[in-house]
């Protein structure tokens, strides 16, 4: 299935109950396909957009992230980040957008370090009571790939990339590196 070359406007609701328009008139989209609600690797690499939060506003771009979770799940274990999460457990979206679901999500050796790091920050997390321990039988299943999306207010997208395990996806600095410079427009 090719990806998405432009994406059509629609407005999704976020589990906070508010809406986000996609594409937004008004600033870049990275629309991000994170895989369940509590994972331990999806935790890790969005404490690093968190982190960067102000850094990722500042260069006119808005988070919306998708899990194929539900919205109960969603703020059981992310609802403390700083921007849009969107629960999509029928994977409407993932269809969409092109994000599947295989075995080399665990199974590529790429992905093991960061499965390491992501189980010893869990484990702490948990045991000093800070978040909940991962689900044994996440909503959706622990085969998820990720998937990023960069859209222009027109809904071009600028950059995509589907995850070949489930630590692949940008970075920040990858991020920031694909916005478009601004006196040549988006």
């Amino acid at each position: 299935m090719p990806l998405p070359t432009t994406v059509t406007t629609r407005t999704l609701d976020t589990v906070a109950g508010a809406t986000v328009p996609i594409p937004d008139p008004d600033c870049l989209i990275h629309l991000q396909f994170r895989r369940f609600a509590g994972c331990p690797v999806c935790n890790l690499h969005l404490r690093s957009i968190a982190t960067r939060h102000d850094e990722i506003l500042a260069a006119n771009i808005r988070e919306v992230v998708v899990f194929h979770s539900s919205a109960a799940e969603l703020r059981k274990y992310e609802g403390d980040l700083p921007f849009d999460l969107i629960a999509d457990p029928a994977r409407i979206l993932y269809r969409e957008f092109g994000i599947e679901s295989a075995p080399r999500a665990l199974l590529d050796p790429r992905a093991w370090p960061a499965i390491a790091r992501a189980v010893a920050t869990t484990v702490v997390s948990v045991l000093r009571k800070n978040k909940p321990a991962p689900p044994n039988e996440p909503e959706g299943g622990r085969l998820g790939l990720p998937g990023d999306f960069l859209i222009a207010p027109d809904g071009r997208v600028l950059a995509s990339k589907l995850g070949k395990h489930a630590d692949d996806q940008w970075s920040v600095d990858e991020l920031l590196g694909l916005v478009p410079v601004r006196e040549h427009g988006l």
